[in-house]
């Protein structure tokens, strides 16, 4: 089935810490427009964070675009995250739990994935990354 993005995308710059606050926000506001529960705002949220923080730390800066999605009946978020940082050499390696190469926990990328309902990555070393996240309104699930 045909996968669209309805209505103006929002962008929003990575640079900082300050940056991961107002993509988290955007995040929230999108999901409350589509009617999430307050669990699956949260949850969207959280990955967005996330993935935020992985651009500013490993990539130095990047964007992260969102959208309503629409597949059929179905309404959501989408988000799509990109950066021109060094990429990840071993995407399957990366996706393990407590994975990292900055001495952090390991959780970004596969938590992200775990807390919505389609996470896609793509990346090439030297050339950067782009992860999209889709979560659906439970209602349209």
């Amino acid at each position: 089935m045909e996968r669209a993005t309805s209505g103006a995308q929002v962008r929003v710059f990575i640079r900082d810490e300050s940056d991961v606050v107002v993509a988290r926000r955007r995040a929230r506001e999108l999901a409350s427009q589509q009617r999430f529960s307050e669990a699956e705002a949260e949850a969207l949220a959280t990955a967005v964070t996330e993935i935020a923080r992985n651009i500013v730390v490993h990539a130095g800066g990047g964007e992260i675009l969102f959208g309503q999605a629409v597949d059929g009946p179905r309404r959501g978020v989408v988000v799509i995250a990109r950066d021109a940082g060094p990429g990840i050499p071993d995407i399957e390696q990366a996706m393990q739990d407590g994975f990292s190469t900055k001495h952090g926990l390991g959780f970004g990328l596969p938590g992200a994935r775990r807390l919505v309902d389609e996470f896609g990555i793509e990346s090439k070393t030297g050339a950067g990354t782009t992860v999209t996240l889709r979560k659906w309104a439970a209602a349209e699930r």
